[in-house]
């Protein structure tokens, strides 16, 4: 569906509403180019995770041991 940018000033909250009701795009025609408004797809924020591997490099069990009491400043 296409609508002029006037029109989606008009009624932008029942046309957001058809487009995530129907999953259908709408279409903005605006100073002689088209704009589209999709259903965004949903992402786990622990998709977007980038990795650090060389953040740690050793045995996470060795963690547990190490002795802090000499960095300890009450």
């Amino acid at each position: 569906m296409a609508v002029s940018a006037s029109e989606l000033r008009q009624n932008v909250y029942r046309l957001l509403d058809e487009v995530l009701d129907t999953g259908m795009p709408l279409e903005i025609e605006r100073a002689g180019r088209r704009l589209r408004i999709v259903v965004a797809d949903d992402v786990s924020k622990l998709s977007r995770l980038t990795p650090h591997p060389d953040l740690f490099d050793g045995d996470p069990e060795e963690l547990v041991h190490v002795d802090w009491s000499s960095e300890w400043r009450p």
